[in-house]
């Protein structure tokens, strides 16, 4: 970007309008070199990413560049970008129209076609005044004079094409307010909006039949959204364009690579070298190709940690951006469609709990941390309870990411510690929202700082006994030693003091749970935990059974407290290994261990 030597450059966070970006001196992340790949990829293009990777600016980018006014602006907008250089016959050659469906109301549900209408009919007011010059007076005020958005834009193809004019029209979070509905509202009221005489439904339809058209008229469309689910059941299956999601090409097209991350921290005078670990422990390992190109990295989280080192001199406190946590937390209403994770059974209320199949699921996830399953490009809400569309509708919204494969099917897992930190939130409001379990926070939060900073862990483990025991219904749930160690991750994250790492996510042979110090963000912390986690049935527990697994724990907690894996990122803490063995759903029993050069004694 050329800008005047005396002007600061500004870091362009939450920023998503291209023009506003370029005139604010902003630095731009130049994705200008993809444009001319866009174009070869088809005229009709669907892409799906993760909220706050960029959507909206690289439309706005797309917008400035391909609308036949702003091109009258190039040189400003474009100068120093790689496309200025190497511009395209495309340039300049549309008319362009732009919807954002993040901007329909949804708050009443009787209202949503009024403001979906209203905001169809604003931007196709503001087409007709920025090309006034190329569209005839006496047609532009006839499609005004239409008495709602779907005639204005039916007549607007009409004219375009009998005036040789070709329309290029980008739909911005094309499933916001759908996915709203869905959640909101529920299955029905999804269904009347997106099947039948649905005014979306019937929107679709109108872009189908007008890209059929040549000649002028909507010549090129760009769609952008977080999942297939709506795109599937408006069209019966995406057969309007072509789906780019999965497309190696476009592996970078949106979040920072690298190479761009480092870019940007040197435009702003910071050294990335101290922090790419904890960026890419935090913010990084997203594949959009089963080949597993270039990991990207999140560019809103990159964006709000640099921003932090620009303000302060130091990294966020909080590594995850609020924005970020609100956000993926209505992502997680869409994941149980029916809000709840759990139910007692109407028919036989004496059984227990019932688990919604997607949230169990979800728990098996975030405790192995990864899944075997093919990614598929579209499905229907009706079918999201289907294994394989539920796994893809989780990559689709960041949750998971490609990791290589297993037996010729792609492996997925979950890219970094800020989903991870999110998914045991999901775990902890599905707890409450099914009324399964439901402590205190702050208490469980400040058992936890004293286990962090004066190696108190008893109080902690002690108030997770005493509250499982009042609350009769999470009993049922705890069943097995993997639902045991799920249900204390969730409670573990409640607050960033520890890095908590699995046997699994350390590739096996390793202790159940390791609470390393996070001394990235809090180098005054003191204590890391090591934790066996020990299991009998009610059936099996006996006085014998339970001293061959607390000997078992012992020799396992002396033989990984040695490990390269602990010792490296210890510190000056002190390690404390700690036995935990229940019977069923009851801790009975819990101990440190005391590491000597001869073994172990129990404290």
């Amino acid at each position: 970007m050329t800008i005047p030597a005396q002007t600061p450059l500004r870091i362009p966070y939450g920023v998503a309008d291209y023009v506003k970006l370029r005139r604010g001196h902003e630095y731009y992340v130049d994705k200008t070199p993809y444009l001319p790949h866009l174009e070869q990829a088809g005229r009709f293009l669907f892409l799906i990413r993760p909220r706050r990777f960029g959507k909206s600016l690289l439309q706005s980018v797309m917008e400035c560049y391909y609308d036949a006014e702003w091109a009258k602006q190039f040189d400003e907008l474009f100068g120093g970008t790689w496309i200025h250089a190497h511009p395209t016959p495309e340039r300049g050659r549309y008319l362009t129209l732009r919807f954002d469906f993040s901007m329909v109301a949804t708050s009443q549900p009787e209202q949503i076609a009024a403001s979906f209408d209203a905001h169809l009919r604003l931007r196709i007011d503001d087409l007709l005044v920025r090309h006034a010059a190329v569209i005839p007076p006496e047609d532009a005020a006839a499609i005004r004079r239409e008495p709602n958005s779907t005639q204005k834009l039916q007549h607007l193809f009409g004219v375009l094409t009998q005036c040789r004019l070709g329309l290029y029209l980008f739909i911005d979070e094309y499933d916001h307010f759908a996915n709203n509905i869905l959640v909101r509202q529920g299955a029905e009221a999804y269904r009347a909006l997106t099947h039948g005489g649905g005014f979306f439904r019937d929107f679709f339809a109108l872009l189908k039949g007008a890209t059929g058209q040549s000649g002028g008229g909507l010549e090129r469309l760009f769609i952008t959204g977080v999942s297939p689910l709506t795109m599937d059941d408006v069209t019966s299956g995406f057969n309007i364009g072509r789906n780019i999601s999965l497309d190696a090409r476009f592996n970078g097209l949106l979040g920072f690579t690298h190479a761009e991350l480092e870019a940007l921290f040197t435009a702003f005078g910071q050294d990335l070298a101290p922090h790419r670990a904890i960026i890419d422990e935090w913010y990084n390992h997203y594949h959009f190709n089963k080949g597993r190109h270039e990991p990207i990295v999140n560019s809103d989280m990159a964006l709000y940690y640099l921003q932090a080192l620009g303000d302060q001199g130091l990294p966020p406190d909080e590594l995850i951006d609020h924005n970020v946590r609100i956000d993926y937390g209505k992502l997680r209403h869409l994941l149980l469609v029916d809000q709840q994770m759990a139910r007692v059974s109407p028919e036989t209320p004496d059984d227990g709990v019932v688990l919604n199949g997607n949230f169990s699921q979800l728990r098996a996830l975030i405790e192995s941390g990864e899944v075997v399953s093919p990614v598929q490009t579209s499905f229907p809400a009706e079918r999201l309870h289907q294994p394989e569309n539920f796994v893809s509708l989780l990559y689709y919204l960041g949750l998971l990411s490609f990791a290589g494969e297993c037996e010729g099917t792609p492996l997925l897992q979950v890219p970094n510690r800020t989903v991870r930190q999110l998914l045991y939130g999901y775990l902890r409001e599905a707890y409450a929202d099914a009324g399964i379990f439901t402590p205190a926070s702050w208490q469980i939060g400040e058992r936890l700082r004293a286990m962090a900073w004066r190696g108190d862990w008893q109080p902690f483990f002690a108030y997770l006994a005493e509250c499982i025991g009042e609350q009769a219904s999470v009993r049922d749930y705890l069943q097995g030693e993997k639902m045991i160690q799920g249900f204390l991750l969730a409670w573990l994250n409640l607050t960033p003091y520890f890095q908590v790492w699995t046997e699994q996510e350390q590739g096996g042979g390793f202790v159940d749970l390791y609470l390393a110090p996070f001394h990235f963000r809090y180098p005054d912390m003191g204590h890391a935990y090591l934790i066996e986690l020990k299991y009998l049935k009610r059936s099996e527990d006996a006085p014998d059974r339970r001293k061959e697994r607390l000997e078992e724990a012992r020799t396992q907690l002396c033989r990984y407290a040695g490990d390269r894996r602990v010792r490296e990122t210890l510190g000056g803490a002190r390690l404390h290994p700690l036995v935990l063995l229940y019977s069923g759903w009851e801790l009975v029993h819990s101990e440190e261990i005391q590491l000597q050069s001869g073994g172990t004694e129990s404290a």
